[in-house]
């Protein structure tokens, strides 16, 4: 909002025709002394919707208490959220995606409208940031995110259990593996309180990249929902957007290309979520950053995975924050070579002089962070492929799986529902490949995640033995032979839209491929014979749908 003081945007800044204004601050607390200070708004999604915005209001809370003893002027304002984890599975699940745009949209319009002189933005759920995150890379003024912190594990029977331990109990016990006194008490046990779903999952993914991106405070984005060092991240994240106004510092001086290239190295080294790479590309899209998928595909040669985290490894994201967090994995990297030290932070310090005080190896008696020369996978474990079926690339997610190829017969379904069906009622075999299509940005609409049927597969016993591939996204829980991401979409005449029952589908990570072996005429052939599905058109949804881009692109709206 203009008032004395500020000269953002150029407007008139003093004199009596700020009156109106100075009297609608005075009705929500400023007083004679606070007219000339900065305002930073504190954009926050708290709900009891979900675990993971559950605790969100008192981090809010603190980051507003601590700008205003560093002399600025908090606004709180809310946004949305939704539970993916709750929609998983469901129609609901179309407007995950179409979330982070409302996000980022509410975000800038609240800043912009009243003219903030920084935004801090607090989140827990999976689109909270990448959603907050492109709305700080178009407004570029000062701004921090603050992570709401990952949940604890559950636990039954002396076992770590996440949100994937549900659906994947869901298959176990559709198969006869589990009885249904386990498959409750794993229900029961799951979800112990506050906090995003616990492994590197999509929330600590994104955490992790925000951190690496020089966008949030040291060790924030691993911290538990519950721990008191969370609120005390908040009140220092703050006070470092108080700073960070005070000096000038804006999204952009930090968001470099160089800077994603820190993000998705690290994102490898995490084994992190394939969305990481939609999040990524939306947030650079914002930052006006010349990112495309291209670049994860030449940084994930040079990129190991050491980090031992759940969906496919042993431990779950506060094991890592006990291990050093992302400071510690950032280290290794640096040490080798594999970052850019130069980047600048939102503290105002480089990522090298950020790492000074770490130390250049993690504990001795912990194996969550392993040394980058005994690394999990010696390249990173998100492949980008390309080939007859993907002309703009898909995206796989090879970590947890046996081999680098699969080929078999295409078992195609037309939505996420009849293929977990199908899966559920031992109608997919081993040597399958699972084909949904028509889950693609305009198809779902909104790039349903697969992981009910993923989780499906592993729970009978077939992670190994069957392939999934789809236009749809998966969730950052899911492993095992997938492909997403696959563009041009389905719905919008790419290849998957032209694939019948039994076509051999071939998938080589090492090539980095993904064909059907159907000769180019048949294919043409099919091609003419193909009619465009129905688009929603209302809502929403229709809004959505006419306005996103290509997974390739992000699946950005603007």
């Amino acid at each position: 909002m203009a008032h004395p003081g500020k000269t953002r945007s150029g407007e008139i800044t003093d004199g009596d025709a700020r009156a109106p204004n100075r009297s609608m601050l005075r009705a929500v607390g400023f007083g004679d002394g606070d007219f000339a200070k900065p305002i930073c708004g504190v954009a926050h999604s708290h709900s009891d919707l979900t675990p993971c915005n559950a605790s969100l209001a008192p981090l809010a809370e603190a980051a507003a208490a601590s700008l205003k003893e560093a002399g600025v002027m908090p606004q709180t304002f809310g946004t949305i959220t939704v539970s993916d984890g709750i929609s998983m599975g469901t129609k609901g699940m179309n407007y995950s995606l179409v979330s982070r745009e409302v996000i980022a949209d509410s975000i800038e319009t609240v800043a912009n409208a009243q003219r903030m002189d920084g935004i801090l933005v607090v989140g827990g759920c999976d689109k909270n940031m990448p959603g907050g995150m492109i709305a700080i890379a178009r407004l570029n003024i000062p701004a921090v995110y603050v992570y709401g912190g990952t949940i604890m594990p559950g636990k039954l029977d002396g076992e770590d259990l996440t949100i994937v331990s549900i659906f994947e109990a869901v298959g176990q016990h559709a198969a006869g593996k589990i009885g249904r006194e386990r498959f409750e008490a794993v229900e029961r046990s799951a979800i112990p309180g506050p906090g995003s779903c616990g492994g590197m999952y999509t929330a600590n993914t994104m955490s992790s990249s925000i951190e690496a991106l020089g966008m949030a405070l040291p060790y924030s984005s691993t911290m538990a929902a519950i721990a008191a060092e969370k609120v005390q991240s908040a009140k220092e994240a703050g006070a470092a957007l108080a700073e960070a106004v005070k000096r000038g510092i804006r999204p952009r001086d930090i968001m470099t290309k160089e800077a994603f290239e820190n993000a998705i190295v690290t994102t490898m080294a995490v084994g992190g979520s394939t969305n990481a790479v939609l999040h990524l590309l939306a947030i650079a899209q914002a930052a006006e950053v010349d990112l495309s998928i291209d670049d994860f595909a030449r940084l994930r040669a040079s990129s190991p995975v050491i980090c031992d985290l759940k969906p496919s490894g042993r431990y779950v994201t506060i094991d890592l924050h006990r291990a050093g967090g992302i400071p510690q994995v950032m280290k290794l990297l640096l040490d080798a070579g594999k970052l850019h030290g130069g980047c600048l932070t939102i503290t105002g310090k480089t990522i090298a002089e950020t790492l000074a005080e770490v130390p250049a190896a993690p504990p001795a008696d912990q194996d969550v962070i392993r040394p980058l020369a005994e690394p999990l996978y010696a390249e990173g474990h998100l492949a980008i492929l390309k080939g007859s079926l993907a002309p703009e690339g898909a995206v796989a997610k090879i970590s947890g799986i046996k081999a680098t190829s699969f080929k078999g017969p295409a078992r195609v379904f037309e939505d996420e529902e009849s293929a977990l069906q199908a899966i559920l009622a031992g109608k997919i075999k081993a040597g399958d490949v699972v084909v949904i299509r028509n889950e693609g940005p305009k198809g779902g609409p909104g790039m349903r995640e697969m992981l009910a049927p993923t989780s499906a597969i592993i729970g009978q016993g077939l992670g190994d033995s069957v392939a999934l591939i789809t236009d749809g996204r998966f969730s950052g829980g899911t492993y095992g032979f997938v492909v997403g991401h696959i563009a041009p979409e389905a719905a919008v005449g790419g290849p998957l839209a032209l694939v019948a029952e039994g076509d051999v589908v071939s998938i080589d990570a090492k090539a980095l491929r993904l064909d059907v072996e159907v000769d180019e005429a048949e294919l043409q052939r099919r091609k003419a014979a193909w009619q465009a599905p129905a688009l929603e058109t209302r809502g929403a949804l229709g809004k959505y749908v006419r306005m996103v881009a290509s997974a390739s692109a992000g699946a950005v709206t603007g």
